[in-house]
C-alpha cells in the first residue's frame, strides 16, 4: 500500500535570502535545517535542468510542528524568467496564510517589499463562516492570499 504525505512547496527566488526574510518577517516562518547547496548529476537528472546549481532553505510554516510541511525557497545560479501569474492564471497561483490581524499583516507585507494585489473583502461561505481576505504579492511577485475567518 502506498502512503502519501505532503512535504513542501517550492518557490524559486531571484534572491533566496531576501524572499526567505520576507516570509520570516511577515508570516513567522522559521528556517529548519541548514542552507542547502545542491548541484551535480543527480540534481540535474531529478530536476531536468542541465548543469543545475541551486541554494536555499526550508522554512517551517506557522501552525505546524517540526514534522509539518515547509516552504522551500531556492535560487538557481541560472533562473528562467516566466510570465507573471495572476489570480486567474492556469496552474498554481497562490499560497495562503490564515492570520488573526489582517491590517497588521498587510502592513508587514508592504514594509517587507511586497504590495497589495486586491482589497480587503468579506465572503460568506455557507456552512463554514465568513472569510475576510485579500491577495498580496511578495517581492518576487508571487501571490499570497491572506485570510481571517469568523466561524460563528
Amino acid at each position: 500500500m502506498n502512503t502519501v504525505k505532503y512535504t513542501h512547496t517550492n518557490l524559486i527566488a531571484s534572491d533566496w535570502k531576501k524572499i526567505a526574510r520576507f516570509y520570516s518577517d511577515v508570516f513567522d516562518c522559521e528556517q529548519v535545517g541548514p542552507v542547502r547547496y545542491l548541484s551535480g548529476v543527480n540534481i540535474s537528472g531529478g530536476t531536468g535542468v542541465a548543469n543545475a546549481q541551486l541554494e536555499g532553505v526550508h522554512l517551517q510554516l506557522p501552525g505546524y510542528g517540526p514534522e509539518g510541511p515547509t516552504l522551500e525557497i531556492f535560487q538557481y545560479v541560472e533562473n528562467q524568467e516566466r510570465e507573471v501569474a495572476y489570480a486567474n492564471s492556469k496552474g498554481l497561483t497562490h499560497l495562503a496564510f490564515e492570520v488573526s490581524n489582517l491590517d497588521d499583516t498587510c502592513s508587514k507585507v508592504i514594509r517587507a517589499g511586497g504590495w497589495m494585489l486586491g482589497k480587503l473583502v468579506s465572503q460568506v461561505i455557507d456552512g463554514v463562516g465568513v472569510c475576510t481576505f485579500v491577495y498580496v504579492r511578495d517581492p518576487d511577485r508571487n501571490i499570497i492570499e491572506v485570510q481571517m475567518w469568523d466561524h460563528s
